[in-house]
């Protein structure tokens, strides 16, 4: 499947719009069966879009006490147990991004008995990935995944390129360019060396199974050479393994000006 991406003038109004569609999915849902699970990236790209959302749910006075807010990786460090989610007060803890930067974010301008409770807020376990296809399966998959493409290599989550198609939720080693990538998502990071050489993170089989509907977002510059190769080609290309949102049924590829560069057959808005 190809899909035609969508440019929006600046990552702004990119989150706006893509807030507010997904406001309308998540009330309907919330009111028809009491939940919605969405799937969320930590990182620069779904900022403006987290922010917009946050913005609409005050705005109308949503009930998100059934959001769930299922989270696709995080880093980890080895110990003598076993693999374990870095620090929670790390500056690269997608743990403390999850809470901080999405859940806190979300929440904000609600009355506590509408806001996003912590039990629902889901990472893999770096030592039992196994468990998260359960969990994701006993929810009933994810309603809505927001995806993001590494600038450098093409990673989604942290699957590195070459990532079989049927992959799932597996503790792997990071690719050197997505560890480069990362210096320029987490700045706290002084050099290569101090970025991890691991990650927890939703197979390329994971979010091909459990996803419902999606979104890829690009937004800035340096992401030019993710759009070419994300609106090249068909189904999904392990040499860039972002393409795996073409998989997706009703998925958009929503892009900034910034980004765009000059890619073919693309509507404006």
């Amino acid at each position: 499947m190809t899909v035609r991406p969508i440019i929006f003038a600046d990552r702004e109004s990119l989150g706006r719009a893509l807030a507010a569609e997904l406001a309308d999915s998540i009330e309907a849902a919330i009111a028809e069966r009491g939940t919605f699970v969405l799937g969320c990236p930590g990182g620069r790209t779904p900022v403006s879009t987290y922010e917009a959302l946050a913005d609409e749910f005050a705005r109308r006075g949503t009930d998100i006490s059934g959001l769930v807010i299922a989270m696709m990786d995080d880093y980890v460090m080895a110990t003598p147990g076993g693999w374990a989610h870095v620090p929670e007060d790390a500056h690269n803890s997608c743990v403390r991004f999850a809470k901080a930067e999405i859940q806190q974010v979300l929440n904000r301008g609600l009355p506590v008995e509408r806001r996003i409770p912590d039990s629902a807020v889901l990472l893999p376990d770096p030592a039992d990935p196994a468990a998260y296809e359960t969990q994701l399966d006993e929810l009933g998959g994810i309603d809505f995944f927001v995806l993001a493409s590494g600038a450098g290599d093409g990673h989604v989550a942290f699957n590195p390129p070459g990532s079989d198609i049927e992959s799932d939720t597996r503790v792997v080693e990071l690719a050197e360019q997505t560890r480069r990538d990362n210096l320029a998502t987490f700045p706290d990071f002084a050099g290569l060396d101090e970025v991890p050489t691991h990650g927890v993170t939703v197979g390329i089989g994971t979010i091909r199974r459990v996803t419902k509907r999606g979104a890829m977002i690009a937004v800035g510059a340096d992401k030019r050479e993710a759009v070419r190769r994300l609106t090249e080609g068909e189904g999904y290309d392990p040499s860039w393994p972002a393409t795996v949102y073409r998989t997706i049924p009703g998925v958009g590829l929503y892009i900034d000006e910034a980004a765009a560069g000059e890619p073919a057959g693309v509507e404006s808005r």
